[in-house]
């Protein structure tokens, strides 16, 4: 019964895309500019911006890229990729050609040219996917191989691995913007076999092996030291539980690219991390090593990695404990956090209070990409 529900959510999950979630932000994200805009206010209007995130720009592309994938007005959807192309391979760039951080909505450049992983992630991850759907895909990803040749020449770290996640580099490291580097080569890897991304990401999984998952339980860290040692104080404690179910999906991703056997490490995070759901079953911001809560606040994103965790876990085992699961995380999504007119309430406190003040355009990326694995599990 639990794959049925989970099939007549996966029907839902596509009818919310069409007609709420890439209407609204295909007509009313988008500024005077031409850039994608920050977010909407929570009535979903516009609100005046003088500048918007190089990591906006990015997100958005691949939502109309996913969006084209899966049919949705391909006229449309292929317009506002090939926009989101251009300001990724022009007004992101740097003359160095390392992205920046901020760009001006009346698109005459950037606002802050500081180099930042997480927005250079993001850039190349979009630019993976809008090869595939666009005319042009040659110089698409042309473009992501010159952004990454730069990052190469001025980010790589040689001495204690992994990427600078800022220039200048900074003292404390982080995984947040490595893991969605790995996310980025194995898309790229997808668009471009012969590229050589999956030995970039075959780097990335051994710093999750040795770095990232080294401190007490095993657990995934999120800030280290410079040469990647644990933190002191409360930062070697605390772990966030949506950044574990992340994790889970894409170790699985890696294993069906490379044809390595999954990392054993899926199966610990996926377990930590759904130890620590709450009664209702929803995915919090910040737990302690040993399960108890740090931070009871819940954001939309951290929902949508437990539904992709789950998704996984069903289509590794088959078990309807797996869809059942899932479909409580997209209840709780449809319920507490998503907009019947495709928008989101992203930051909810431990009582139940909205603490968004607008809706972070930023969260697309996370609600598109599980809805759009759901569609795929299920068939729908």
């Amino acid at each position: 019964m639990s794959r049925s529900a989970l099939r007549r959510r996966a029907r839902e999950a596509r009818f919310w895309l069409f007609d709420a979630c890439f209407p609204l932000w295909s007509e009313k994200g988008t500024g005077d500019g031409g850039l994608f805009r920050e977010g909407l206010a929570l009535d979903h209007s516009q609100m005046p911006e003088d500048t918007t995130r190089v990591r906006v720009q990015a997100r958005q592309t691949f939502v109309f890229a996913q969006a084209a994938m899966l049919g949705w007005k391909p006229d449309t959807a292929m317009e506002d990729v090939e926009q989101g192309v251009r300001i990724l391979s022009g007004l992101a760039r740097r003359p160095d050609g390392l992205t920046g951080h901020r760009i001006r909505c009346d698109g005459s450049g950037l606002a802050d040219d500081t180099p930042d992983l997480y927005d250079l992630a993001f850039a190349l991850y979009a630019l993976a996917n809008a090869s595939m759907v666009v005319e042009d895909g040659g110089s698409v990803l042309a473009s992501a191989q010159a952004l990454m040749d730069a990052a190469k020449a001025r980010l790589k770290d040689r001495t204690n691995g992994g990427y600078a996640e800022r220039l200048p580099p900074p003292q404390t490291r982080s995984q947040n913007p490595h893991m969605h580097l790995l996310e980025a080569f194995l898309a790229l890897h997808v668009a471009d076999p012969e590229g050589g991304y999956l030995d970039k990401a075959a780097e990335l999984i051994r710093l999750f092996e040795t770095k990232f998952t080294a401190g007490p339980g095993n657990l995934l860290g999120e800030t280290f030291k410079a040469d990647w040692s644990e933190p002191d104080g409360d930062a070697a404690m605390v772990v966030e539980p949506g950044h574990q179910f992340e994790w889970v999906w894409l170790l699985d991703l890696y294993s069906k690219l490379s044809g390595e056997a999954l990392h054993p490490a899926a199966g610990r995070l996926y377990s930590f991390a759904t130890g620590t759901l709450d009664s209702a079953g929803r995915t919090l911001l910040e737990v302690k090593r040993d399960g108890s809560v740090h931070n009871g606040g819940r954001r939309t994103w951290g929902q949508t990695e437990a539904l992709q965790a789950h998704l996984m876990m069903l289509r590794l085992t088959g078990e309807e404990s797996f869809a059942a699961a899932a479909c409580t995380s997209f209840d709780i999504l449809m319920d507490e956090h998503l907009t019947p007119e495709g928008g989101w309430i992203d930051y909810i406190d431990e009582t139940g209070k909205t603490l968004s003040q607008f809706m972070p355009a930023s969260t697309g990326y996370h609600v598109v990409l599980a809805f759009a694995d759901l569609i795929q599990t299920m068939e729908a």
